[in-house]
């Protein structure tokens, strides 16, 4: 990028940050670089990739070229030191848990939050790894002080739950997670930085499902793990290890030490994808890179459609409550001035009059929305989480994550706002 006296705008590092013309033809898209591995020089180059002692690629499963130019936009979009894209969003938090986290220690995590993620950190999470999960009410974030004990390694909120659409007080939880010496990490999915940047707010790491509003076409999974870089790793005792002690892989070499505030990216690359194995795959970096050209664009019309379609919800008569903090009577209104001044978001759910039947009929009549279990498309979506996203959990539990009986998630699109309620209209009537 030509060097400015001041920071590029948002909209230049949609399409600028991390993509420079590439430097051998001169391609002005970032090309894909669909291969498996790299020639090395000579055997004192190979030797020095694979002793981290200099920067370049090794194998697909650890740095590409196309996916570390998503990765360098990603770390521009957030404010962060670095990033490592991965899979999907669940494969972002396994590998930045198993960065952080031994057996037999703790996260604490909101109630509010996405069924698979709940899922993910109460069932697989302690079968697998020997982890265990405090859920706690995040809306009083005094309930994240009252559950911080001496093996707590993390605390885990979305900045927009989902999928309820509340929006997270950040800035108090991460004074309590900085007072008690443990990394704030917070998933930006339903926001996107256009809307919210965490890392100003005090989190230490930023993660996101790259799979919905950052790629916004519905083509590709995905995932990334985005490190502020502020956070003290070898400050804290021995509480991270895999961070802050010598790494026996690589021969006694101290990731904080060596790196700094790029520990976490150089540990995600070169511990977290080679050993886990979940990395990105060129095509999808690709895909990716090309919805994030669009990003601010689109985030402008989602939260307009969406803004329409919940006043017009608040006062249907078959509509019980709608939960969207762009409503003035939200209870999160507040903190959705605060945290998402161009709005909070595009997701949000809606509760009917006639209970879990009522939710199920909507989904069944819908026309124009797509019934899928995704979020962030560029067409609008719906689902009934708790016959769908959230059914694995207790009654009481999906009551908690905001996916009660006769919640219906919307998804709301780009198309134009009069069709998408003219569905609507007719799915409830």
């Amino acid at each position: 990028m030509t060097k400015n006296t001041s920071s590029p705008g948002f909209a230049t590092q949609c399409l600028h940050a991390g993509t420079p013309p590439e430097a051998q033809t001169g391609a002005r898209q970032t090309p894909i670089f669909q291969t498996t591995s790299y020639v090395f020089k000579n055997q004192e180059h190979a030797a020095k990739l694979f002793g981290l002692k200099e920067l370049g690629f090794i194998y697909s499963r650890l740095t590409n070229p196309t996916i570390s130019a998503l990765e360098e936009r990603l770390a521009a979009l957030e404010g962060g030191a670095g990033a490592t894209a991965t899979a999907s969003g669940h494969a972002a938090q396994l590998m930045v848990f198993s960065a952080l986290l031994q057996p037999d220690c703790e996260i604490i995590a909101a109630k509010r939050l996405y069924g698979g993620t709940i899922n993910q950190l109460s069932t697989t999470f302690p079968r697998c790894y020997g982890w265990r999960t405090i859920f706690v009410d995040d809306r009083d974030p005094a309930n994240i002080a009252a559950a911080i004990t001496d093996k707590t390694r993390a605390i885990f909120i979305e900045s927009i739950a989902n999928p309820g659409g509340g929006v997270t007080d950040i800035a108090a939880i991460a004074a309590i997670a900085k007072k008690a010496g443990v990394p704030l990490i917070v998933d930006n999915t339903m926001a996107t930085p256009y809307l919210c940047r965490p890392i100003e707010f005090g989190a230490d790491i930023v993660i996101h499902s790259t799979t919905k509003f950052i790629s916004g076409n519905g083509t590709s999974t995905g995932g990334v793990v985005i490190d502020s870089g502020k956070f003290d790793w070898a400050g804290e005792g021995d509480r991270y290890p895999a961070l802050a002690k010598p790494d026996a892989g690589y021969h006694g070499l101290e990731f904080h030490q060596t790196f700094g505030e790029m520990a976490m990216t150089f540990h995600g690359h070169a511990v977290g994808l080679r050993d886990l194995g979940v990395n990105q795959q060129p095509f999808n970096a690709f895909l990716t890179l090309l919805g994030l050209e669009t990003l601010g664009l689109r985030m402008d019309r989602h939260v307009q459609n969406a803004q329409a379609v919940a006043e017009h919800l608040a006062k249907h008569p078959a509509v019980r409550a709608v939960d969207y903090a762009g409503l003035p009577t939200a209870p999160d209104h507040d903190l959705a001035k605060k945290y998402t001044p161009k709005g909070p978001g595009a997701v949000f759910t809606f509760r009917l009059k006639g209970g879990y039947d009522a939710g199920v009929s909507f989904v069944d009549r819908v026309q124009l929305l797509s019934h899928v279990a995704n979020i962030g498309d560029s067409r609008s979506l719906v689902i009934h989480p708790a016959s769908t996203t959230h059914s694995q959990l207790a009654p009481e539990d999906r009551e908690a994550s905001g996916a009660g009986a006769e919640v219906v998630r919307l998804s709301v699109g780009l198309e134009d706002i009069a069709d998408i309620i003219a569905d609507i209209d007719q799915a409830l009537t």
